[in-house]
């Protein structure tokens, strides 16, 4: 019970993230296919589920397979629990609190990492200090973070960051990079 893999996929993700990685509008792939336009937006938005056939269809005009798109859906659950592993051991670890292929990605990181590296994402990220302290470098200032402490970054801005405590816990939360979050223009 809870598991996600219980659950129907929603293989519209999967179609759309497909379809604009190969540059194809809705009507590309509609005329590719025989499918119509209403019908592959219905799909890619998980209002309707296509038939093994009409998959076919789609997949051929994605140049993949139906296979490669069940493969690359995502559970249909809206639940999903990631329980905790273990006890974290001396060695710094990382571990993924977001099963799958969504809109949003989250880590836990224990202990020390690469102080050196550099890291800058395409989206927007949130880092929460769940234990310890950290110093983030940032835009050119340097930023300490204790227990309970948030540092909030736009996607682009390069930074590293550091434990300066044992034991720290430090997840962090982002928009998956695969996702393209645009930005409010400014108003003229």
């Amino acid at each position: 019970m809870g598991d996600h893999k219980e659950q129907p996929l929603r293989v519209g993700a999967a179609v759309r993230r497909r379809r604009r990685a190969l540059e194809l509008t809705l009507a590309v792939v509609a005329e590719r296919s025989g499918l119509s336009v209403p019908f592959l937006s219905q799909v890619e938005n998980d209002r309707a589920r296509p038939s093994r056939s009409s998959l076919e269809k789609m997949a051929d005009a994605l140049r993949t397979t139906a296979v490669e798109l069940l493969a690359a859906a995502d559970p249909a659950c809206s639940v999903d629990v990631v329980r905790a592993e273990c006890e974290p051991g001396p060695e710094p670890s990382t571990r993924s609190l977001v099963r799958g292929h969504h809109q949003m990605h989250a880590s836990e990181f224990t202990g020390d990492h690469d102080a050196g590296r550099e890291f800058q994402y395409r989206n927007d990220q949130l880092m929460y200090v769940a234990d310890g302290a950290v110093e983030i470098e940032a835009e050119g200032r340097a930023y300490r973070l204790g227990r309970g402490d948030t540092l909030y970054l736009t996607g682009g801005v390069r930074h590293r960051w550091r434990a300066t405590e044992p034991d720290t816990r430090v997840v962090v939360v982002a928009v998956a990079e695969h996702i393209e979050a645009v930005r409010d223009r400014p108003r003229r």
